[in-house]
């Protein structure tokens, strides 16, 4: 049998731990397939719809894997601007653990920065690290995840 509507994966070796427990919780009261993509193991809950997908070691082994997996009306949590654009590419959407919404209007501008801090990066520029997750991002996160789960999305 075809599964239909929305699946969430997650790029979970560099999702919060706050994060994935929102998702766990939102995974049950929707009735959604959470699948939570990694190169190293870990325990998440025992449910129908979260389950665990384990890729080997390797650059960018999780990002690639829900790339080909994901489809249409699929959402991916992650920082990476080029995953996100990957899933939108096959008509999903993105969401960073901050909140921030990626998506076919955004997704451009986003890989553009992104490799202009890449560059800077390289050049010997010290660009910083992301500030820590704050109560304010976990809040914005669920928001947006609530938003999107109920279709009152982008």
């Amino acid at each position: 049998m075809q599964e239909t509507g929305m699946r969430i994966w997650v790029d979970a070796d560099a999702c919060p731990r706050v994060i994935k427990d929102i998702l766990y919780r939102a995974a049950e009261r929707r009735k959604i397939r959470l699948i939570l993509v990694a190169n190293s193991r870990f325990e998440v809950p025992k449910s129908e719809f979260i389950e665990f997908m384990r890729v080997g070691a390797g650059f960018d082994k999780a990002d690639l894997a829900i790339v080909e997996q994901a489809r249409d009306g699929d959402l991916v949590i992650t920082t990476d601007i080029p995953l996100a654009a990957g899933v939108i590419e096959k008509g999903g959407l993105g969401l960073s653990p901050r909140g921030e919404l990626f998506n076919p209007d955004n997704i451009r501008s986003r890989l553009t920065m992104r490799d202009f801090m890449d560059e800077m990066r390289g050049s010997g520029v010290m660009t910083g690290g992301p500030a820590a997750l704050s109560a304010r991002d976990r809040q914005e996160f669920a928001n947006q995840l609530d938003r999107l789960l109920t279709g009152r999305g982008y």
